[in-house]
């Protein structure tokens, strides 16, 4: 049963990560779109967001399968 348990946790973890880094990539199109002479720092702050969403979320399934 806490295998189980487990695994869901796991997979929440990963469905929240997914979602956050999808609207974060859908902001920074948009923004994009809007400023294009801005591309470079939009980009930028996306890349360090979403890793640091990434990192989250590794941390979240790594707790999730030890418990």
């Amino acid at each position: 049963m806490t295998g189980t348990l487990a695994a869901i946790g796991a997979g929440i973890a990963v469905v929240g990560a997914s979602l956050g880094i999808g609207s974060i990539g859908k902001a920074a199109m948009e923004a994009i779109a809007r400023q294009p002479e801005a591309a470079a720092k939009i980009q930028t702050a996306m890349i360090i967001a979403a890793a640091l969403i990434e990192g989250v979320a590794l941390f979240a399934v790594v707790v999730a399968l030890i418990s």
